[in-house]
């Protein structure tokens, strides 16, 4: 069932057109990574989504709800997290969380509840009674992401939401969004960094020139795509090279000493089989890894086979 469906959705600015007939659908409890090159429409389609802009034509539907005529229900089912956010300086963690439940009509009898669930998810639980000012660029963030999710809502969107991060916040950041994906929620995130979104995202939806270029299902990407084998043998010989190059689907591409290096083309299942041919062959095989291909390969073979209309 898809959570967000997008259809001929375009979008001026004044001097130009943002946005080209994109159209796509993301299912509910997926993890979409919304990817592109600078300029490419990333936020302004994430901002269309969330209901903060009022687009050209088109039609986009949240949960069943249109976008354009329902847009305040939208904010209600929405957590949304922009690049650039300000915050109330002014007043405690604790405060701005309180303050945001509120706004989202959270249960009064929840409200302390969702507080401290928020700050213990994001990492915050020792500076509740802090400042929000006095918030390092990472910490906010922090905050920003709890703010975003203080309603439990069903779709969340996420820009850029590791920037200004250290290295031990976004791996609370892969944990948290990991635990989203577990709880059912259906989530989109806008990033840069690929090798941190392949490690919570089921789709990739890659965005160029205001276009659409591919929307990828990562696991159907990872089963079908060539994979490299790296194949370890027990004194590796001219004999065994012959073995494996009858292997169908695997071509060696080089040699290190007992290590042979392969693509390989088929199946999972074929993968399997041809481990099985070879050591009923007698091929001593002390090795068998595979280096699966990641989000940042699938965001290259996309953008190296999309050329970008003018």
């Amino acid at each position: 069932m898809a959570m967000i469906t997008v259809e001929n959705l375009n979008f001026d600015y004044p001097d130009k057109r943002a946005l080209f007939d994109v159209s796509f659908s993301i299912e509910t409890g997926s993890v979409t990574a919304l990817v592109g090159p600078n300029g490419a429409g990333k936020t302004t389609l994430l901002r269309c989504i969330a209901a903060l802009e009022r687009y050209h034509s088109g039609k986009i539907t949240i949960g069943g709800l249109d976008v354009a005529d329902h847009p305040r229900e939208v904010h209600h089912v929405t957590g949304y997290l922009s690049d650039f956010f300000g915050l109330y300086d002014t007043l405690t963690l604790r405060q701005c969380l309180t303050y945001m439940a509120w706004c989202q009509r959270v249960p009064a009898l929840d409200v302390n509840k969702r507080v401290i669930d928020m700050a213990l998810d994001t990492g915050l639980d020792k500076m509740l009674d802090q400042r929000a000012g006095t918030l390092s660029r990472g910490y906010r963030q922090r905050l920003g992401i709890a703010l975003a999710l203080i309603h439990d809502p069903k779709l969340i969107i996420l820009d850029e939401p590791a920037s200004g991060m250290d290295p031990e916040a976004r791996v609370h950041l892969s944990a948290m969004m990991r635990k989203l994906r577990a709880a059912g929620k259906t989530v989109i995130v806008s990033s840069h960094i690929l090798n941190e979104l392949e490690d919570y995202c089921t789709d990739m939806l890659v965005i160029q020139g205001g276009r659409v270029a591919e929307h990828v299902k990562l696991q159907d990407y990872k089963a079908q795509a060539v994979r490299t084998l790296n194949i370890g043998i027990t004194n590796l010989g001219v004999a065994h090279l012959e073995i494996l190059k009858k292997q169908p689907g695997l071509t060696v591409k080089s040699t290190d000493k007992d290590m042979a290096t392969c693509e390989y083309a088929g199946s999972l299942e074929e993968q399997q089989k041809m481990l099985q041919s070879l050591m009923a062959a007698g091929v001593p095989v002390y090795t068998f890894s595979v280096s699966t291909h990641k989000l940042a390969d699938a965001y290259m073979d996309v953008t190296s086979r999309k050329e970008v209309k003018p």
